[in-house]
């Protein structure tokens, strides 16, 4: 396979950008110009890396933006960081020999999210909210904050503009692992979209691969605000608010294309601890109601020993019995435990190693329970 290029341009594309590999120099065309179908795949697998040098320009690219909105002042800028917990597609529209195409960012070869597309689902964050019942879920939006802050027009697109108060700026994703990444859909009812026949299950299916930003990625969202223009009450929020609007379309709505099924979906570092302490919450749930069952378990099964001795070592808090020359034990901090339920003249004495018989009920080698 070779790309669409003359002779004199070589064939040794390595130290491109993804972006030009992907849009100049595709390497999925025959010797006759036709092209290689069955190739595709091969010949994204050779567009995925970051070379240094683009990784430079990246950082480089990201480092101006930081500093650049480092010159406004801290009330009129604010930067979002997060990750994707999904891979990101955008421009899967344009035209390209893989039937699906990749927005980059001339003349770098970079992925990027255009401003606007921020914007735009922002906007839809910030009506999903204005929108909730409850006033703690709205978190502050209100209609009017909406049209302050990202501007207004009318349905027919002539009678009433005003241009909102944010800016937002193009963001460049850090793609995990340097590299881009390859995702595959498979349509299984071309024939009927097609409107060549009736849907049905014996259709053939179309392995379509395309490529995307992988999950584990770092974005970083930069807004500005002209809080000259705005109210003093808003002027004061409106970085709260757009906080809560980048929470909600992280967990609901993403960025990009294809979010309906779960592309584009990020988290910031606060979400992202929020989550873990969730499921660290999730699994000590599981394994203290899992250790309950057990111990259900284990009473109903418990054999019961009647006028045993029992000992306490005052060492390590075990609490033990025996009985024809078998043990059970209950290990620090559960011997302690039980030696509690005893009455305390008992406890004394037990404790100073004095001779003490109890009823005793056990499972396996497990002390459960004692009675006087």
């Amino acid at each position: 396979m070779r790309a669409a290029v003359p002779q004199y341009v070589g064939t040794n594309f390595d130290e491109c950008p993804p972006g030009h590999r992907f849009g100049l120099y595709f390497p999925v065309w025959k010797d006759d110009w036709s092209l290689d179908k069955e190739g595709k795949g091969a010949a994204l697998k050779q567009t995925l890396s970051l070379p240094p040098h683009t990784r430079e320009v990246l950082a480089a690219l990201r480092d101006r933006q930081a500093i650049l909105l480092d010159a406004f002042p801290e009330t009129a800028r604010l930067s979002i960081e997060a990750k994707s917990t999904a891979p990101f597609a955008t421009g899967l529209g344009l035209e390209h020999p893989l039937e699906n195409g990749f927005a980059f960012l001339n003349p770098y070869g970079l992925p990027y999210l255009p401003g606007s597309s921020i914007k735009g689902v922002l906007r839809r964050a910030a009506e999903d909210l204005a929108a909730m019942p409850d006033e703690a879920e709205r978190k502050g939006w209100t209609p009017e904050a909406i049209t302050a802050l990202f501007g207004l027009e009318s349905a027919d697109g002539d009678k009433e503009h005003s241009r909102g108060t944010l800016t937002f700026w193009d963001a460049l994703p850090k793609p995990a692992n340097d590299s881009m990444g390859m995702e595959v859909m498979t349509p299984h009812y071309s024939d009927y979209y097609k409107g060549e026949s009736t849907p049905h299950d014996a259709g053939q299916p179309n392995p379509i691969v395309f490529l995307v930003v992988p999950a584990g990625s770092a974005f970083t969202f930069h807004i500005l605000c002209d809080t000259a223009r705005l109210t003093e009450e808003l002027a004061a929020s409106w970085q709260d608010l757009m906080r809560a609007a980048f929470e909600h379309a992280f967990q609901w709505l993403g960025f990009g294309a294809k979010t309906a099924v779960g592309y584009g979906a990020m988290e910031t570092p606060h979400m992202r601890a929020q989550r873990e302490q969730q499921a660290a919450e999730r699994r000590r749930d599981d394994q203290a109601a899992s250790m309950a069952h057990g111990q259900e378990r284990k009473q109903a099964e418990a054999e019961t020993w009647s006028g045993v001795r029992i000992k306490f070592n005052r060492a390590n808090k075990a609490l033990m019995v025996e009985k024809g020359g078998r043990s059970a034990t209950a290990i620090a901090p559960r011997g302690e435990e039980l030696l509690a339920t005893l009455p305390a003249d008992l406890r004394r004495r037990i404790e100073t190693g004095q001779f003490v018989r109890v009823t005793a009920y056990v499972s396996g080698r497990d002390l459960l329970r004692v009675e006087p």
